[in-house]
């Protein structure tokens, strides 16, 4: 059946539309966004009512590659340097040798329970290997979670860089299948490559590009998002053809980048966060409308085995291992391993077998379908519940957010950050006069329980307050940040 420009358009609209009213839906019950979305893409799909056929996983693998540097882009843009500082060793490990844990765990998991061969089944584990920034981000912000001890900007970080290690392992383990003709020292030397020259990428890019921000004068506001979409497709792009990894390049210039001074920079922030929304969106559907679930339904046993592994044994091994030189405490550990969330990067992942042509390509698609929409419906929709029952989230009073959207001007150099006082820190209980904040530093506001407090010099400090502060600079507010929550709320 042929269709029409028009009729194309308009399935797009009502698709779009029932996916925020989804999202609105997802809010008031608590089933997570992304499951929603995905449930649309299946409704519409060609054994649903919508009945659309689509059947392209190169479109698939093209939208998801768009989709992930657009996500990635808005994360690192949203990423400040003062919160990852402190745990930015501890983010690498788990970005690293957790996926490589997780990763070898479950591929051995696979190659036992099911008949496919050992490196299939270490295909299948790095393909899940990775939690989704996608997933991770939504579920984190849409929920309004506050996490303490630093564990929020911890799973952001990991979230939004071991994508390239996961990414790295599927294309390496695809071709492996393929020709079998790779040694262990080419891999090793690939890896290495890949990072290094995605990380000197993403550094050297990231200042580029804030030069280019800055010294370029375009007579028209609404181009400078599109000139940032330019320098982020260009990071990628160029960083993979030179043999690095372009997503890790993404990710790393939007984080200098965010951490930077240059122009509209708090517009191209709101732009990006929606345009990750919408890209979110375009893409859950997509891979919605990619799947068959008449396929699905014969893996389902080998699925939920395969899923309650991943969540309560390889995900949980690769945290603790990977976190053994950090002094982190056991439910800090265990709530970091309920955090895997896979989302919508494994499915995309999962299209590079089916288009190098393996022969399991198809049930390897299907089993990570399946394991990656179980993660987000049950870890999802359990997030906040565990980390209250493990005593890591913010009480519900400290989540209250400033009403008061204050935007600084373009020329005004300075920094903000909401910050909550920590109930074992020294501040609470002290004067702010007593409280020895850095000189470049001030508390221009206070939320207590909801109420608005003008900050004086004699005002004492309670715990779980929330300051608005201001400072000079970021090494500054840093400063400010350990002295008023050491725990990292």
């Amino acid at each position: 059946m042929n269709f029409h420009i028009e009729q194309i358009l308009l399935a797009i609209a009502i698709l779009l539309f029932l996916s925020i009213l989804a999202s609105k839906a997802s809010f008031r019950y608590g089933v997570p966004t992304l499951i929603l979305f995905l449930g649309i893409g299946m409704l519409a799909g060609s054994e649903g009512i919508g009945k659309i056929k689509f059947d392209s996983p190169f479109i698939t693998q093209l939208i998801g590659v768009i989709a992930l540097n657009f996500i990635l882009f808005s994360g690192g843009l949203e990423t400040q340097w003062v919160n990852v500082r402190p745990i930015l060793k501890r983010g690498i490990m788990l970005s690293t040798a957790g996926v490589l844990i997780t990763a070898a765990s479950v591929g051995l998991f696979v190659h036992w329970i099911t008949d496919l061969s050992l490196t299939e089944g270490f295909l299948l584990g790095a393909i899940v290997s990775s939690t989704d920034a996608a997933a991770v981000f939504s579920v984190l912000r849409s929920n309004n979670i506050g996490l303490k001890r630093n564990l929020r900007p911890t799973l952001e970080l990991e979230s939004g860089s071991n994508d390239p290690v996961a990414y790295f392992l599927t294309i390496t383990l695809t071709a492996l299948v393929v020709s079998k003709d790779v040694s262990a020292g080419q891999l090793v030397w690939q890896f290495a490559k890949q990072m290094a020259l995605g990380a000197l990428m993403g550094g050297l890019l990231g200042y580029v590009n804030i030069r280019i921000l800055n010294r370029i004068r375009l007579h028209f506001e609404g181009l400078y998002p599109v000139l940032a979409l330019a320098l982020m497709f260009f990071a990628f792009s160029f960083t993979d053809y030179i043999g690095g990894n372009g997503f890790l390049a993404v990710y790393l210039s939007a984080i200098i980048l965010g951490n930077a001074d240059f122009t509209h920079k708090k517009s191209l922030i709101r732009f990006y966060d929606g345009q990750a929304w919408l890209m979110q969106i375009i893409l859950f559907i997509t891979l919605g409308l990619l799947v068959y679930p008449s396929r699905i339904i014969p893996l389902v046993g080998t699925g939920l085995l395969i899923s309650f592994f991943l969540m309560f044994a390889a995900r949980p091994l690769g945290v603790f291992l990977s976190l053994l030189p950090f002094q982190m405490s056991r439910r800090e550990k265990l709530f970091l391993s309920w955090v895997g969330l896979r989302g919508a990067v494994p499915i995309v992942f999962a299209t590079y077998p089916l288009l190098a042509g393996i022969d399991k390509a198809g049930m390897i698609f299907n089993l990570v379908f399946f394991i990656s929409a179980s993660s987000v419906l049950v870890q999802g929709a359990t997030l906040k519940s565990v980390g209250k029952w493990l005593k890591l989230t913010v009480p519900e009073k400290a989540k209250r957010r400033f009403a008061i959207d204050i935007e600084l001007s373009e020329e005004d150099k300075s920094v903000m950050q909401q910050v909550i006082v920590s109930e074992d820190g020294t501040t609470a209980g002290k004067r702010i006069l007593d409280m020895r904040l850095p000189k470049g530093v001030l508390i221009v506001m206070i939320n207590r329980q909801g109420k608005y407090i003008t900050p004086r010099g004699s005002t004492v400090i309670e715990a779980m307050d929330e300051l608005m502060l201001i400072a000079n600079d970021q090494n500054e507010m840093r400063k400010a940040v350990e002295l008023i929550a050491p725990d990292g709320f």
